[in-house]
Protein backbone atom coordinates (compact mmCIF):
# COMPACT_ATOMS: atom_id res chain seq x y z
CA UNK A 1 0.00 0.00 0.00
CA UNK A 2 0.96 3.63 -1.23
CA UNK A 3 0.24 6.92 -0.32
CA UNK A 4 0.86 8.57 -3.58
CA UNK A 5 2.60 11.12 -1.68
CA UNK A 6 6.41 11.33 -3.95
CA UNK A 7 9.49 10.64 -1.65
CA UNK A 8 11.85 11.46 -4.51
CA UNK A 9 13.27 10.99 -7.77
CA UNK A 10 15.18 8.10 -9.05
CA UNK A 11 16.16 7.23 -12.61
CA UNK A 12 15.95 4.26 -15.33
CA UNK A 13 19.26 3.41 -15.09
CA UNK A 14 18.78 0.38 -17.37
CA UNK A 15 16.24 -2.35 -19.08
CA UNK A 16 16.58 -5.65 -19.97
CA UNK A 17 14.38 -7.57 -22.12
CA UNK A 18 13.85 -11.25 -20.77
CA UNK A 19 12.26 -13.96 -23.00
CA UNK A 20 9.13 -12.79 -20.27
CA UNK A 21 9.26 -9.78 -19.82
CA UNK A 22 12.01 -7.03 -18.62
CA UNK A 23 14.44 -6.43 -16.17
CA UNK A 24 14.62 -2.96 -14.71
CA UNK A 25 17.34 -1.10 -12.67
CA UNK A 26 16.50 1.98 -10.96
CA UNK A 27 19.01 4.22 -9.45
CA UNK A 28 17.70 6.05 -5.91
CA UNK A 29 19.64 7.82 -3.04
CA UNK A 30 20.73 5.80 -0.02
CA UNK A 31 18.01 6.67 2.11
CA UNK A 32 15.28 4.98 -0.34
CA UNK A 33 17.68 1.94 -1.05
CA UNK A 34 17.90 0.89 2.37
CA UNK A 35 13.67 0.31 1.81
CA UNK A 36 14.55 -1.32 -1.14
CA UNK A 37 15.78 -4.58 0.33
CA UNK A 38 15.36 -7.38 -1.77
CA UNK A 39 11.41 -8.49 -1.22
CA UNK A 40 10.62 -4.88 -0.70
CA UNK A 41 7.72 -2.79 -2.54
CA UNK A 42 8.29 -0.22 -4.50
CA UNK A 43 6.15 1.85 -6.09
CA UNK A 44 7.79 3.43 -9.52
CA UNK A 45 5.34 6.26 -11.55
CA UNK A 46 2.30 4.44 -10.05
CA UNK A 47 3.65 0.79 -10.76
CA UNK A 48 4.08 -1.46 -7.60
CA UNK A 49 7.68 -3.26 -7.96
CA UNK A 50 8.98 -5.48 -6.24
CA UNK A 51 12.97 -5.55 -5.74
CA UNK A 52 15.51 -8.63 -6.58
CA UNK A 53 18.68 -6.96 -5.70
CA UNK A 54 20.01 -3.84 -4.33
CA UNK A 55 23.41 -2.30 -4.56
CA UNK A 56 25.26 1.34 -3.06
CA UNK A 57 23.14 3.15 -6.49
CA UNK A 58 20.66 1.19 -7.88
CA UNK A 59 17.80 -1.88 -6.81
CA UNK A 60 16.63 -4.03 -9.68
CA UNK A 61 12.74 -5.58 -10.39
CA UNK A 62 11.86 -7.78 -12.59
CA UNK A 63 8.77 -6.95 -14.71
CA UNK A 64 6.00 -9.64 -16.32
CA UNK A 65 5.08 -8.85 -19.65
CA UNK A 66 1.17 -7.69 -18.72
CA UNK A 67 3.13 -4.74 -16.66
CA UNK A 68 4.96 -3.84 -20.24
CA UNK A 69 1.92 -4.04 -21.79
CA UNK A 70 -0.64 -2.31 -19.07
CA UNK A 71 1.91 0.55 -18.39
CA UNK A 72 4.75 3.01 -19.51
CA UNK A 73 7.33 1.53 -17.92
CA UNK A 74 8.64 -0.39 -20.69
CA UNK A 75 8.85 2.53 -23.42
CA UNK A 76 10.59 5.21 -21.24
CA UNK A 77 13.55 6.39 -22.19
CA UNK A 78 16.69 5.20 -20.22
CA UNK A 79 17.74 8.48 -18.26
CA UNK A 80 14.11 9.34 -17.45
CA UNK A 81 13.11 10.82 -14.28
CA UNK A 82 10.84 8.34 -11.78
CA UNK A 83 8.78 9.17 -9.26
CA UNK A 84 9.74 6.73 -6.65
CA UNK A 85 7.82 5.67 -3.07
CA UNK A 86 8.53 3.06 -0.77
CA UNK A 87 5.73 1.12 0.48
CA UNK A 88 3.67 2.32 3.32
CA UNK A 89 4.88 1.26 7.07
CA UNK A 90 2.24 0.72 9.98
CA UNK A 91 2.47 4.17 11.72
CA UNK A 92 2.96 6.16 9.35
CA UNK A 93 0.32 8.98 8.07
CA UNK A 94 -1.72 8.26 4.76
CA UNK A 95 -0.98 11.88 3.35
CA UNK A 96 -2.28 11.36 0.15
CA UNK A 97 -5.01 8.61 -0.80
CA UNK A 98 -4.93 4.63 -0.88
CA UNK A 99 -3.00 3.43 -3.44
CA UNK A 100 -2.44 -0.19 -4.56
CA UNK A 101 0.45 0.32 -7.36
CA UNK A 102 -2.24 -1.21 -9.51
CA UNK A 103 -2.52 0.41 -12.82
CA UNK A 104 -6.18 0.77 -14.06
CA UNK A 105 -5.05 1.87 -17.54
CA UNK A 106 -2.85 4.88 -19.62
CA UNK A 107 -4.10 8.08 -20.28
CA UNK A 108 -1.98 11.33 -21.87
CA UNK A 109 -1.36 14.51 -20.99
CA UNK A 110 -4.02 17.04 -23.26
CA UNK A 111 -3.04 20.33 -22.11
CA UNK A 112 -0.76 21.86 -19.48
CA UNK A 113 0.03 25.41 -17.80
CA UNK A 114 3.27 26.45 -17.70
CA UNK A 115 3.85 26.67 -13.94
CA UNK A 116 1.26 25.89 -11.83
CA UNK A 117 -2.35 25.47 -12.90
CA UNK A 118 -5.12 23.35 -14.20
CA UNK A 119 -3.63 20.28 -16.13
CA UNK A 120 -5.97 18.32 -18.59
CA UNK A 121 -5.40 14.85 -19.15
CA UNK A 122 -7.27 11.85 -20.95
CA UNK A 123 -8.09 8.69 -19.70
CA UNK A 124 -10.14 5.45 -20.71
CA UNK A 125 -13.60 5.63 -20.51
CA UNK A 126 -14.24 2.54 -18.22
CA UNK A 127 -12.18 4.69 -15.78
CA UNK A 128 -14.86 7.24 -15.89
CA UNK A 129 -16.64 4.99 -14.25
CA UNK A 130 -14.55 5.06 -11.41
CA UNK A 131 -13.74 8.78 -11.29
CA UNK A 132 -15.49 12.08 -9.85
CA UNK A 133 -14.92 16.26 -8.88
CA UNK A 134 -13.19 16.37 -5.36
CA UNK A 135 -12.44 12.55 -5.73
CA UNK A 136 -8.89 11.46 -6.15
CA UNK A 137 -6.89 9.71 -8.42
CA UNK A 138 -2.77 8.43 -9.20
CA UNK A 139 -1.29 10.01 -12.24
CA UNK A 140 2.16 8.14 -12.80
CA UNK A 141 2.20 7.57 -8.89
CA UNK A 142 1.11 11.17 -8.02
CA UNK A 143 -1.73 11.40 -5.50
CA UNK A 144 -3.73 13.98 -7.53
CA UNK A 145 -7.49 15.57 -6.59
CA UNK A 146 -9.38 16.00 -9.36
CA UNK A 147 -11.48 19.11 -10.20
CA UNK A 148 -13.63 17.94 -13.35
CA UNK A 149 -13.80 14.75 -15.10
CA UNK A 150 -15.95 13.95 -18.63
CA UNK A 151 -16.42 10.75 -20.21
CA UNK A 152 -12.56 10.34 -21.08
CA UNK A 153 -10.43 13.03 -19.66
CA UNK A 154 -10.07 14.79 -15.94
CA UNK A 155 -8.56 17.94 -14.59
CA UNK A 156 -6.41 18.44 -11.75
CA UNK A 157 -4.99 21.81 -10.23
CA UNK A 158 -1.25 21.42 -9.87
CA UNK A 159 0.15 23.13 -7.10
CA UNK A 160 4.26 24.80 -6.85
CA UNK A 161 5.16 22.42 -4.29
CA UNK A 162 3.95 19.15 -6.81
CA UNK A 163 5.93 20.29 -9.63
CA UNK A 164 9.16 21.24 -7.21
CA UNK A 165 8.76 17.92 -6.22
CA UNK A 166 8.17 15.43 -9.49
CA UNK A 167 8.84 15.28 -12.92
CA UNK A 168 5.77 16.79 -13.54
CA UNK A 169 7.33 19.93 -14.64
CA UNK A 170 8.42 18.12 -17.86
CA UNK A 171 5.82 16.32 -18.78
CA UNK A 172 4.62 17.59 -22.38
CA UNK A 173 1.48 17.28 -24.32
CA UNK A 174 0.49 13.37 -25.86
CA UNK A 175 3.23 12.02 -23.03
CA UNK A 176 2.02 8.69 -21.93
CA UNK A 177 1.02 8.48 -18.02
CA UNK A 178 -0.29 5.23 -15.67
CA UNK A 179 -3.60 6.10 -14.26
CA UNK A 180 -5.26 4.37 -11.00
CA UNK A 181 -8.68 4.97 -9.81
CA UNK A 182 -9.40 6.06 -6.07
CA UNK A 183 -9.79 2.25 -4.41
CA UNK A 184 -13.48 3.09 -3.40
CA UNK A 185 -14.40 4.31 -6.34
CA UNK A 186 -13.38 0.74 -8.12
CA UNK A 187 -14.98 -0.87 -5.59
CA UNK A 188 -18.21 1.19 -5.77
CA UNK A 189 -17.89 0.67 -10.26
CA UNK A 190 -17.51 -2.65 -9.80
CA UNK A 191 -20.97 -3.29 -7.09
CA UNK A 192 -23.11 -1.32 -9.27
CA UNK A 193 -22.03 -3.32 -12.34
CA UNK A 194 -22.90 -6.54 -10.52
CA UNK A 195 -26.08 -5.11 -9.22
CA UNK A 196 -27.15 -4.15 -12.98
CA UNK A 197 -26.31 -8.23 -13.78
CA UNK A 198 -28.89 -9.77 -11.71
CA UNK A 199 -31.39 -7.24 -12.23
CA UNK A 200 -31.09 -7.11 -16.19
Amino acid sequence: MFTGLIRELGSLKGRERRKEGARLEITASPTLLLRATVGSSICVNGVCLTSTYVDEESWIAELSDETLQKTTLGTLRIGTSLHLEPSLRLGEPLDGHSVSGHVDGLGHVLERTEGEGLWKFSMPIFISTMTAPKGSITVDGISLTIVECGLDWFTVSLIPETLRQTALKDYRPNQSVNLEADPMGRYIAHALAMRNMHTS
